[in-house]
């Protein structure tokens, strides 16, 4: 399509109450940002970004995960406001979408009708029950014939429930004949985009109105509507996976970053938390557990366990209580209360309750291999680095320090005292 997109991302978003960006602040575990720039890439080959507030930040956090982005640094302080955020940016095509980098919700979808129309201005436009704060666009005969701040409405237009989405696909011929002449002369001396509504109307042109869904069109402005973006975005999330296959039980207290994938089978419990770049295979994540940028394939976790970053669990039981890090566990039995960081587990191995692999000696990270058909007795403690082979027993209550040989026994514990009659002597009665 011959198509260039202006995203404005430009704003200090001084309402977010925050030092981190406004476009930045993440959404289902990506910034706010992404989800615009991704939407505009679907359409066009030619992406320009502006910036202003943060722009090295941002920039740098862009192309990090994104190629074939064009920056513009605005003029604040000649041309403040989002008609001077489009000025002077080079944009290749004849039509140019302008859209704003604090609407996540926006998909190409959805901005797909704004320009496949041919007019000299598209604009998005949505009805609302109660228009109360909002100025209203006029419409007449199809056509925008004006937009009026509400302070201004005459009563009639007060009755217009039509208000401007924000978002326009221009004919670039517009943009360049315009734009020279638009006017900070108003009561904030910044220069607007939407007066070229009117300065286009006079002279004649064609601004068409275009219907769109209010969810997909919301502005990012504060923590609350940060709350509320990302919970539509959840409820989409939830949906897409639940119509792929997915089983949720009470999908309503589940989170899923946008990130994640889920194959085959999967059923995830009430309260379950998957965070980043995690892929979950047919397996089972039951209630209230957490997993992080990990894979879990043909497996089940929890209730109320955490896998963390970099593990893998294949055929494996991880029960309540349990803690995984950085650990690949292959065929492995854990039911409760352990820690398993930085560590090997081979099939067949049944990892005791209250087991630890103490993996940090205070100043570096070791690593636990534990073999085939392993035994782990309860309240066991695998000081790294060991290894540990196939067809070994660990007696409960044992501190690992060295290797063991396979098929060996480790036991490591004091002799049980006892000191008969002690319980009458201390408390002096019998």
């Amino acid at each position: 399509m011959s198509l260039s997109v202006i995203i404005l991302a430009a704003g200090q978003g001084t309402r977010m109450k925050s030092t981190l960006p406004k476009v930045l602040h993440p959404i289902s575990g990506r910034p706010m940002l992404h989800y615009v720039v991704e939407a505009a890439q679907a359409l066009s080959d030619d992406v320009h970004i502006v910036l202003y507030h943060q722009h090295e930040r941002i920039r740098e956090d862009l192309e990090a995960h994104f190629e074939n982005l064009r920056f513009t640094l605005q003029d604040h302080a000649n041309y403040p406001g989002t008609g001077g955020a489009v000025m002077n940016v080079p944009v290749r095509h004849d039509k140019v979408l302008v859209l704003n980098g604090d609407m996540p919700l926006v998909t190409a979808e959805a901005l797909e009708p704004l320009v496949s129309k041919e007019a000299d201005i598209v604009m998005s436009v949505f009805d609302l029950p109660d228009p109360s704060g909002y100025g209203r666009v006029v419409i007449e005969e199809g056509e925008v014939v004006g937009i009026v701040e509400e302070k201004d409405c005459t009563p009639k237009q007060k009755e217009i429930k039509t208000v401007n989405a924000g978002v326009y696909c221009f004919k670039k011929a517009v943009l360049d004949r315009h734009l020279p002449n638009l006017s900070n002369d108003n009561a904030q001396q910044e220069y607007y985009l939407t007066d070229l509504i009117a300065m286009t109307r006079s002279e004649g042109g064609h601004i068409v109105p275009v219907w769109v869904e209010e969810a997909a069109f919301k502005g990012v402005n504060s923590r609350y509507d940060l709350a509320n973006a990302e919970r539509i975005m959840q409820n989409r999330i939830k949906e897409r996976w639940m119509r792929a296959g997915v089983t949720m039980r009470l999908p309503e207290t589940i989170y899923i970053d946008s990130r994640a994938v889920l194959e085959g089978d999967c059923i995830l419990e009430n309260g379950v938390t998957i965070q980043g770049e995690t892929k979950i295979i047919s397996s089972h994540i039951k209630a209230h557990s957490v997993i992080e940028e990990s894979i879990i394939e043909n497996s089940s976790v929890g209730p109320l366990a955490r896998i963390r970053p970099a593990s893998r669990l294949v055929n494996t039981h991880i029960g309540n209580f349990v803690e995984v890090k950085k650990s690949t566990l292959k065929g492995v039995k854990a039911g409760h209360l352990s820690y398993l960081g930085d560590a090997e587990i081979d099939e067949g191995t049944n990892v005791g309750a209250g087991t630890i692999t103490c993996n940090y000696d205070g100043k570096a990270k070791y690593k636990t291999k534990i073999g085939k058909n392993v035994f782990i007795g309860s309240d066991s403690q695998l000081v790294a680095p060991v290894t540990i082979e196939d067809d070994v027993i660990i007696a409960a209550g044992t501190t690992v320090t060295k290797d063991v040989e396979k098929g060996a026994l480790a036991i490591a514990r004091t002799p049980l005292k006892s000191v008969a009659g002690f319980f009458y002597k201390f408390f002096g009665a019998k």
